[in-house]
């Protein structure tokens, strides 16, 4: 079994694919005809965003759908980065909201939190520091 990639339902794909190309430069890989589904590129595992109604039509008992909410849901995604702030910037002046600024953990990574256009959350960090043996 292999991870194939996440899915986050959401009110407009393509307007989710053009903000992840802005934020975070990643690439569009598809989008449907339909707009109610498309893919980027972000290395082995792909990010998805299908529609709110493309989630109705595969669920038949429903889901929890996100909206404005005072904190968003406990669920992030994590993008490494060498550049993390100019990333970080980057992401900021695309539409991403500032959640956390950029702190260095007591293991040396740097790591900061921004909102994303639908209210998810988007960890940046610097890829972890292998231990020297």
């Amino acid at each position: 079994m292999r991870y194939a990639y996440t899915i986050l339902y959401v009110a407009d794909v393509s307007q989710t694919i053009e903000f992840y190309e802005k934020a975070f430069g990643f690439q569009r890989k598809f989008i449907t005809p339909e707009l109610d589904y498309g893919e980027l590129l972000t290395g082995e595992t792909s990010l998805a965003f299908a529609s709110i109604a493309l989630g109705e039509s595969n669920f038949s008992k429903g889901y929890k759908r996100l909206s404005s909410l005072d904190q968003p849901i406990g669920v992030e995604l994590a993008f490494t980065t060498e550049e993390i702030d100019a990333d970080y910037s980057r992401a900021v002046a695309a539409g991403a909201v500032s959640f956390e600024p950029i702190t260095e953990k007591p293991w040396g990574q740097k790591v900061g939190y921004v909102l994303d256009n639908n209210g998810f959350i988007i960890e940046l960090c610097t890829p972890m520091k292998s231990e020297e043996t």
